[in-house]
């Protein structure tokens, strides 16, 4: 009955399916002889604190398969955070020599973390399912695992698993993960589902999972939790490419009452499994070298969702098909960047930083364009194709603005996602820091309009400008988000009202900046001369008498007891005002001239990169550690992303350009610690792809880029609009790292600013490169 059933379903469900990858985001599968895949090494970061994955997922998909290497629970025994859960953001460290098994959803290179939903493991043996160590002291179901033994590119992923001589293999499509275990001869194989495993787990992470067999070969069900996204679901359908020829669980919580399904023997072959805390499990017997595949759909909306997304993306049973349209099409996304470089390490680094900032945002619909909204309702996206994942406060910086020269469309999408986030907002706000039908709120500022702005600025999208201003105005209307209101009524946020005062109250004053650009375009003045004079808001908190950014408490006073080196507690999140006070790219000039002048602000800026800082200025930030920083600049951190730049606006472009030279042969490599600090969904390695190029979006929202050192040697950007800019640095060597002329089109730039509209005619950039700066 349970077959027949779902062979019906699944023949009704394959129709009026909207894909992704066909309508709205043609994907041009890349015709040259070159494949860039084999230039990227997914392991690059997976040290210390890159907090990426090395797992199969296609790009910007909503599986991102990957090993989990060790489980650590988000609170010690007395209840205080425990440190060394920070360390596994994404699930894996590369210092590890055990997997625990293999997860579908994982963050790339966050501060913080979720996610690491449905846990696959194989064993073979004694059927053990706690991952780690049994309440009788015994080996859990982990595996060893040797690095010898591993493999990762971009929608790849394979290791042996010698604990039970098991070889693993992942791919996946944008919305199902495909598994592929080739077993021992053994009638004691396993295939295990953890329900109970999280990244960032707690006590009360899970609010409840559910498990229906629905045949020998097909399993569904979904999760609930409750962790940074408060309120998160996610469906899925498991699907065997052999029946298995018993299945079971075990629940780890408290039974308090469960009914008249007491009646049952719920534990062993019963085709329901429902609880907060689950594993399941399912046996085989299998042959010497047999491979069982399994094909993992996620849906945000239900489990009927999931079949449609697993029938619609991998209607087969070919693993290296499905390998090989993944590998494609992440070879269509690397291609539209050519790049020739001095060194095939460059190489190397340049591909992977470009296949990390296509990891996120993620698809966030099925097939069907249906979608779990913010208001928890499932809404049918109707023009666009629906995003999550927003970590605006990194990505505003340099992804999004990407993302306006390699991923147009996406982007569109993404502001349309936005906007439709909005819409569903009870509190009427564009998101802060979203993913999986969810506001996490973290960091500060609303950066959605960064990015709405820099789209309008530079053209990009269809999506409706009026629309757009106007939930930009709504969210920054609402008083109670933040110090909002007091930044409102004070025109600067007061420290003893509201923490990170300085910070709140420079990134508020830049968007507010962004919002005035957006009403100037559509030609609202009321509301841009209201915004512009917000925009200004900065100055009240610098301190002329110090020359420094500092926390001013609501008697118009500025606090005493000031360091301006301490990164905690002295108005600033994640820096100090020595690097975070030096945040105004809305009016680089006029900060500069407050500070003293060019000469007086160079000064600060070689100090900057030269000082020492003493360990315990940063000490209890996990954000800020020694990988990352040079002097007092820290690079493994988004908010001084753009200091080496400002050197353009002293008078010492040459400064700029060694500094950005210098920040890239160290800060970034070709190994598995290439990343100093957490990629922040792309937001680094947006850094070292536009700073490679020559240029970095300094001030989001203006069309226009500051010009650094070129790593590259010359590069071509494919750009969608059918035209190639090619990026020429003549005489580029390792020591040449000065310019000394920039032409566009053979015209030469005067000053350090590049158009985006010069990038997009297309045409020839060149940089004349020397050993010495120009003179």
């Amino acid at each position: 009955m349970h077959k027949k059933i779902v062979f019906i379903l699944l023949l009704g469900i394959v129709f009026n399916c909207k894909n992704e990858t066909t309508s709205n985001e043609e994907i041009t599968i890349n015709s040259s002889k070159t494949d860039y895949t084999q230039f990227v090494n997914p392991f690059i970061g997976t040290s210390k604190m890159g907090h990426v994955f090395p797992g199969a997922t296609a790009p910007f998909g909503m599986v991102q398969l990957s090993p989990q290497t060790n489980f650590e629970v988000m609170h010690n025994e007395d209840g205080s955070y425990n440190t060394e859960t920070y360390e596994y953001c994404a699930g894996y460290q590369y210092r590890d020599s055990t997997i625990i098994g293999f997860a579908h959803t994982n963050f790339s290179g966050t501060g913080h973390s979720d996610l690491g939903d449905f846990l696959v493991m194989p064993t073979t043996g004694d059927l053990i399912l706690e991952p780690l160590e049994t309440s009788e002291g015994k080996k859990g179901f982990y595996s060893t695992f040797s690095h010898d033994n591993e493999e990762a590119s971009p929608g790849y992923y394979k290791v042996d698993l010698d604990s039970y001589n098991i070889k693993a293999e992942l791919t996946a499509s944008e919305r199902v993960g495909f598994h592929q275990y080739t077993f021992p001869k053994s009638d004691d194989a396993h295939i295990i589902l953890d329900l109970v495993y999280n990244v960032y787990h707690h006590d009360n992470k899970n609010v409840w999972t559910f498990i229906r067999v629905e045949n020998n070969s097909l399993i569904t069900g979904y999760r609930q939790t409750k962790g940074w996204a408060r309120t998160k679901k996610v469906f899925f359908a498991m699907q065997f490419s052999k029946p298995f020829k018993s299945y079971g669980h075990k629940k780890y919580d408290d039974i308090l009452y469960d009914g008249f399904y007491r009646r049952f023997k719920q534990d062993e072959n019963f085709p329901e499994m429902a609880g907060k805390d689950i594993r399941a499990y399912f046996n085989f017997d299998t042959e010497e070298n047999e491979k069982i595949n399994i094909k993992f759909a996620l849906s945000p909306v239900s489990t009927a969702g999931a079949l449609k997304n697993l029938e619609a993306e991998i209607p087969h049973w070919d693993f290296n098909k499905t390998y090989e349209e993944t590998s494609d099409k992440w070879n269509a996304e690397l291609s539209k960047i050519e790049v020739e470089t001095l060194t095939e390490a460059d190489k190397t680094t340049f591909y992977t930083a470009m296949y990390h900032t296509n990891l996120s945002p993620i698809l966030y619909e099925d097939v069907d364009g249906q979608y779990r909204g913010l208001d928890q309702n499932i809404h049918q996206s109707d023009g666009f194709t629906n995003y999550t994942i927003f970590s605006l406060w990194d990505t505003y910086r340099a992804l999004h603005p990407l993302f306006n020269i390699t991923q147009p469309e996406r982007n569109n999408n993404m502001i349309k996602s936005m906007l439709a986030h909005h819409d569903e907002s009870v509190h009427n706000m564009l998101p802060i820091w979203s993913h999986y039908a969810n506001e996490n709120w973290c960091m500060i500022g609303y950066h959605a309009t960064s990015v709405i702005a820099d789209a309008m600025a530079k053209n990009v999208g269809d999506f409706d400008h009026e629309r757009a201003l106007q939930a930009s105005v709504n969210t920054a209307s609402v008083r109670y988000f933040d110090g909002l209101g007091e930044y409102i009524d004070y025109k600067y946020v007061p420290d003893d009202l509201s923490h990170s005062s300085v910070s709140k109250t420079l990134e508020y004053a830049y968007n507010d900046w962004c919002i005035a650009q957006m009403a100037k375009q559509v030609g609202n003045t009321s509301t841009e001369e209201e915004f512009m004079e917000r925009s200004e808001y900065y100055n009240n908190v610098y301190d002329p008498k110090i020359g420094y950014m500092r926390p001013k408490l609501s008697d118009g006073t500025f606090r005493k007891n000031f360091d301006p080196m301490d990164t905690h507690g002295q108005g600033f999140i994640e820096g100090n005002a020595w690097n975070y006070g030096l945040y105004v790219p809305q009016n680089i000039n006029k900060m500069v001239d407050m500070m003293g002048g060019k000469e007086r602000f160079t000064q600060h800026l070689d100090s900057l990169f030269t000082m020492d800082i003493d360990e315990k200025y940063i000490a209890k930030h996990e954000d800020i550690t020694r990988d990352g920083i040079i002097g007092n600049y820290v690079h493994g951190n988004e908010p001084g992303h753009h200091i080496p730049y400002l050197y353009n606006w002293t008078g010492h472009p040459e400064k700029t350009q060694s500094r950005v030279r210098m920040i890239m042969d160290t800060m970034y490599g070709p190994t598995v610690e290439g990343l100093c600090g957490n990629d922040d969904a792309g937001q680094m390695s947006a850094w070292y792809v536009f700073s490679s190029l020559g240029f970095y979006p300094v001030t989001p929202g203006s069309a226009d880029y500051a010009l650094g050192s070129p790593l590259v040697k010359e590069a071509k950007i494919h750009l969608d609009n059918g035209k190639t800019l090619t990026i020429k640095a003549n005489n580029q060597s390792k020591e040449n790292v000065y310019v000394q002329s920039v032409s566009i089109n053979g015209k030469t730039i005067e000053g350090n600013l590049l158009s985006h509209h010069d990038i997009m005619n297309g045409g020839e950039l060149v940089f004349e490169m020397s050993n010495q700066p120009k003179q």
